[in-house]
């Protein structure tokens, strides 16, 4: 396997390459579809008030994109490649790799003399099209779909280059991404920082692994407790072919800002891990198939939900013991790029009334996924680690607020995926996010905590601000929720006192986090670093 630090230098000085480029050919007289396209699509934004953004300012977001595309998609392409998902290679791959795809490259130029390395990429792409495991990876809604000819054939020669790169010092691949395990785990990187200018933007942030498993703890498991995988007598009305539950018989969770997708992995290999113990002699293709139905996704950045597509694909393949693309099912994964503060069936208690859904949506974004996906009271477990950074756009600030009842002031985007997380959520459903805990102190966070969060059955409240997560700069807190009622007349609260000794060199280890995950259920227990009680719900 690469080196991931490397690789991720390594793309993001390509990705810079390739923004260069795209931005030339954003202004030049060679491809004049090109800016005019763009300058359509600006203009689109800009009558649904989508954007506030002038056309130059959007345009760079439009162009990282694209380059974003570029890049991961050759990545997917490389991995494929490398672990032998596919027969021939057509970019690199160890080994022999190397000289077949330079010789598929030769034979496409002998029947394509006058294309350029551009077309040659797309002709990969589309080829991985017309396999059902990957269609939709490399299909419409990726974005570098939408002007497939705004990378110029030399900046593809580049791109191509990279790929194949040899190490002088050992002769091989300076970036092998050969795996046996299959670990996607390094693409999070990629979402997080491939690009500083969008991980400012978006505020980009992976859930750690721990913190992703002790939320899963708290939702997740007793959710599928509650409710179950599906509801008594699903078995009749399973599709044959498919193995697919009717909708509205199979558990369902969301994560409504998924990101690179690590809750909804970490949700997929609990619920197969269910399954296969629930009917041991299925089809372990149905199976997969029934986890993937339940688990759901939505995310704003294209290019997240093109890493967590790619990654849900490779552990449902491996579930199954898939090892060939050509031998793999079509698997449906229910992910849709789109605002999910934007998009989406209006509706439920938590939104404001008279509210209509976004109709704008941009080349990457499905309007009948997210219509489909964001469903109000549909998900018996919602799960999310939204961005804690306030609106910048005017139009997109004005558009939250008339939706959300609770976006006052000069708020934090916690607090309409607050209040969109629980009106995802069905009755007696589950709710676990971790968020910025400035709703708390700043006055922009009264309506939330007065007029709104005393509706319902807040279990726990859990202060991580002392605990060392990385990436977590920001204040943050751990918020468990259940839509109903609130059942008892205290609230678990976790308060922390102190930070670490030093920066503990396995996080999930360290004296805070160590503290909260073994003595939460302990009401009194206290030490240095945390403390614990049930403390009397305060209704407004």
């Amino acid at each position: 396997m690469t080196d991931r630090k490397q690789l991720l230098s390594d793309l993001q000085a390509l990705l810079k390459t390739l923004e260069a480029d795209l931005l030339e050919r954003s202004e030049s007289a060679e491809v004049p579809d090109v800016g005019r396209k763009l300058r359509e699509e600006h203009t689109a934004a800009l009558a649904a008030e989508r954007t506030a953004q002038n056309f130059e300012e959007w345009k760079f977001d439009a162009i990282t994109q694209a380059a974003a595309a570029w890049v991961l998609s050759c990545v997917f392409v490389r991995f494929l490649e490398d672990n032998e998902l596919v027969p021939t290679p057509k970019i690199a791959g160890p080994g022999e790799g190397l000289k077949r795809a330079r010789d598929e490259h030769e034979l496409y130029f002998r029947s394509h003399p006058t294309l350029t390395d551009r077309d040659y990429l797309l002709a990969v792409f589309d080829g991985l099209t017309k396999l059902a495991a990957t269609k939709e990876v490399f299909g419409e809604h990726n974005p570098l779909r939408d002007l497939p000819n705004w990378l110029s054939g030399d900046a593809a020669g580049a791109l191509i280059a990279f790929f194949q790169k040899i190490d002088p010092n050992t002769g091989v691949l300076v970036h092998d991404f050969t795996d046996p395990e299959w670990d996607t785990r390094f693409l999070g990187d990629l979402y997080q920082d491939l690009s500083e200018e969008v991980r400012k933007k978006y505020a980009l942030l992976q859930t750690p692994v721990f913190v992703e498993e002790f939320i899963l703890d708290r939702t997740l498991d007793p959710a599928i407790h509650e409710f179950g995988l599906a509801k008594p007598g699903y078995v009749t009305r399973v599709d044959a072919k498919t193995g697919r539950l009717e909708p509205d018989d199979r558990f369902k969770m969301i994560d409504p800002a998924c990101g690179s997708g690590h809750f909804l992995l970490g949700t997929f290999a609990r619920l197969v891990e269910r399954w296969l113990k629930k009917e041991p002699g299925a089809k372990v293709t149905v199976l997969v198939q029934r986890a993937l139905d339940s688990v759901h996704g939505v995310d704003v950045n294209p290019y997240a939900i093109s890493i967590a597509r790619f990654r849900l694909l490779l552990a449902a393949l491996k579930e199954c013991g898939v090892t060939r693309l050509s031998e793999a099912p079509g698997f449906a994964i229910q992910l849709a790029c789109g605002d999910s503060l934007l998009h989406g069936s209006p509706g439920g208690d938590q939104v404001t009334m008279g509210w209509a859904p976004m109709d704008h949506v941009y080349q990457p974004e499905d309007r009948e996924g997210l219509n489909r996906i964001l469903r109000p009271k549909a998900y018996h477990a919602v799960v999310a680690n939204p961005p804690y950074i306030q609106p910048s756009d005017k139009h997109l600030n004005s558009a939250y607020r008339k939706r959300f009842s609770a976006c006052r002031g000069l708020y934090s985007l916690a607090v309409p995926f607050m209040q969109q997380v629980l009106s995802l959520a069905t009755a007696n459903g589950f709710t676990g996010q971790i968020t910025a805990n400035s709703f708390m102190t700043c006055a922009f966070g009264k309506p939330l905590i007065n007029d709104f969060i005393p509706h319902f059955d807040l279990t726990t409240l859990i202060d991580t601000s002392k605990a060392h997560v990385p990436g977590h700069g920001t204040g943050h807190a751990i918020i468990l929720i259940r839509l109903r009622t609130p059942s008892t007349s205290t609230v678990r609260v976790v308060l922390g006192k102190r930070g670490e000794h030093s920066i503990p060199p396995d996080p999930s280890r360290g004296s805070v986090w160590s503290s909260i995950v073994r003595h939460i259920d302990t009401a009194g227990y206290e030490n240095e670093y945390i403390s614990v009680a049930d403390t009397p719900r305060v209704v407004s």
